[in-house]
């Protein structure tokens, strides 16, 4: 018998809610557990599991939709063996619907009923959601699985109020109010169970009505935004900050510049290559990679990915956002090499004319902000590079040489690795690397 999927309650309050997003399509199949849906209220997002399995027939309500009311049929599933063309079928007539059953997704009154009854017949270990032999699933939701782990939480410590024990929500918030309950390596300072986002309303509410303009997010922003969440939030970051001196450097690229031969254009004669400081710094950081091969690396769950040469992705401002287009193999190409081809991309970039093997992968990425006179900053890691060379401002500061203080063009860079792949002192000695190419620039043309 077909059954039926509805819109559930998040909390006792709760009338309607919005419809965010499906984790499956029609045709597939789910098991007691899997995520099949994200709906959303003004307060809060909850991932909707299945509770039955079977085979997704139809999906009622399509994601998107606003206002979906408290119990409204949005889905139908057909049991083992049943046809799902039948069961849709029943679907749109609404006969012959086997009710969902309860799960944690339902309003909170009927979960607290039960809670007595199955944390009495429950096992200590369900009700404790630690994991059972032979492979038995844990006993809690995903999102409390989430909420446990932001706010350093042992689940292992909490007493589940849901169906058969299940820690729930609820259960975690008032662990984390408790304060007890903290993971064994977590740190002194866990912070508080993470509080929802703010909607959209109730940021526009703390402006004053008419002081401000709506600009919708772009798909670039969007995919900007997801991927630096992702990033920040997935990679453990840490950072290296050294001085170069680039006086050297500077005199080496006025030179090879004067002495660039001059090609015939439909503009008429211009120089075959003009280099920048960056130019350089491309070159700096990938023979430093060449140098420390250990570093040039990127992590999976499974291995370590070794790579062979050093493409590095070169971070570009265009409008509504970045991109990061890559020069391969940039250990083995010349300073003029690359000055051309990155000029090539980076104007294809901000016309947004860039073919996608010109800006996906690589190995790690420039990121240079000296342009407008920042000293030092911090970039994050763009996925799946395991490092970020954060550029700032050459500029003249006081140095003291054998005892004498002097002045040099001092420029400050920062390293950003994920320390499951490049730990601190892998870190130091890259960028140790770098500083001695770049502030011996000839071995550049070698």
């Amino acid at each position: 018998m077909p059954i039926k999927v509805t819109m559930p309650a998040l909390s006792p309050t709760m009338e309607e809610g919005n419809l965010a997003k499906w984790m499956v399509k029609e045709g597939d199949s789910v098991a007691p557990g899997d995520v099949i849906a994200e709906i959303e209220t003004d307060k809060a997002t909850m991932e909707v599991e299945a509770v039955d399995e079977g085979t997704v027939a139809k999906i009622v309500v399509p994601e998107g939709t606003e206002g979906v009311k408290v119990n409204a049929l949005i889905a139908i599933l057909a049991e083992e063996g049943e046809d799902a063309g039948a069961a849709a079928k029943a679907a749109e007539s609404g006969s012959d619907l086997k009710p969902e059953p309860k799960s944690e997704s339902k309003a909170e009154k009927p979960a607290k009923e039960e809670a007595p009854a199955a944390k009495s017949e429950a096992k200590p270990a369900e009700a404790k959601a630690a994991p059972a032999g032979d492979g038995e699933r844990v006993f809690a939701s995903p999102l409390a699985r989430r909420l446990a782990k932001e706010a350093g939480l042992d689940l292992a410590a909490i007493s589940g109020s849901g169906p058969k024990g299940r820690i729930v929500k609820a259960d975690v918030e008032a662990a984390a109010k408790d304060g007890g309950a903290k993971a064994a390596d977590a740190a002194p300072s866990a912070a508080p169970s993470a509080q929802p986002a703010m909607s959209d309303d109730q940021v526009m509410k703390l402006f004053e009505e008419g002081s401000y303009e709506l600009i919708p997010h772009d798909s670039m922003r969007k995919t900007i935004a997801r991927r630096l969440v992702e990033a920040k939030s997935s990679i453990p970051h840490f950072y290296l900050t050294l001085d170069c001196e680039i006086d050297a450097l500077l005199v080496l690229r006025k030179q090879l510049n004067d002495a660039a031969p001059k090609v015939k254009t439909e503009d008429g004669e211009k120089p075959a290559y003009k280099l920048s400081v960056n130019d350089m710094v491309i070159k700096a950081h990938a023979k430093a990679l060449a140098m420390v091969p250990e570093a040039n690396v990127s992590w999976t769950e499974s291995a370590m990915v070794k790579h062979k040469h050093a493409d590095v992705g070169v971070a570009v401002s265009i409008p509504g956002g970045l991109i990061t287009p890559i020069i391969r193999r940039a250990d083995e190409k010349t300073l003029s090499a690359i000055s051309n081809e990155m000029k090539d991309l980076a104007t294809r970039a901000r016309s947004r004319k860039l073919k996608a093997e010109e800006y996906q992968g690589g190995n790690t990425a420039v990121s240079n902000l000296g342009m407008f006179g920042i000293k030092d900053f911090a970039a994050v890691i763009n996925p799946p590079h395991a490092t970020i060379l954060a550029v700032g401002a050459g500029e003249q500061r006081a140095v003291v040489k054998d005892g004498e203080v002097k002045v040099a063009t001092v420029m400050s860079v920062t390293l950003s690795t994920d320390h499951r792949a490049v730990d601190g002192a892998l870190g130091a000695e890259l960028l140790a690397a770098f500083k001695q190419v770049i502030e011996n620039p000839l071995t550049m043309l070698i």
